[in-house]
């Protein structure tokens, strides 16, 4: 069998990953998803070390993932809260996909922590790979990566 020849300069995944793919990143995205803004609550939530919050924080609002909202409370000086942006919203099925695996392959025999449910009728809800065509996928087996010529050279 003959490997696809990719190019893995290009490699959309290895871009992700150096964006978000740090441990506190992921945990400051999944934060936010649970509706978490300010830095002291993002600080009690994770344990994460105060330079390592900031620093995390200050790369997803220079990678446009959250933006900075300025916010005063009553007798206190000027702060900013932490909001997703659209290009951070859409990574919540990367962060949903991430959930759902370590479901499967990490929940102990007490059960998986947190369940996502549709806020309409309240059914769980599942990723689910599909098509253009609209057919379900059932994983990784019913897929084949095409390479892409490069543009602009």
């Amino acid at each position: 069998m003959s490997e696809l020849l990719l190019d893995r300069t290009r490699c959309s995944v290895a871009g992700t990953l150096a964006v978000v793919g740090e441990k506190w990143s992921l945990l400051v995205l999944r934060e936010a998803f649970l509706g978490v803004r300010r830095f002291a609550d993002f600080q009690r939530m994770l344990g994460a070390p105060r330079a390592v919050l900031t620093d995390r924080l200050g790369r997803l609002v220079d990678e446009g993932i959250l933006r900075r909202v300025p916010y005063q409370d009553e007798g206190e000086r000027q702060r900013h809260e932490y909001r997703l942006t659209r290009k951070g919203v859409d990574l919540y099925p990367t962060l949903v996909a991430l959930m759902e695996w370590g479901d499967r392959h990490l929940a102990g025999e007490q059960g998986v922590p947190m369940e996502l449910r549709h806020r309409d009728c309240g059914a769980p809800v599942h990723l689910t790979l599909t098509c253009e065509e609209g057919h379900t996928l059932e994983g990784a087996r019913e897929v084949h990566p095409v390479s892409r010529p490069t543009t602009g050279d």
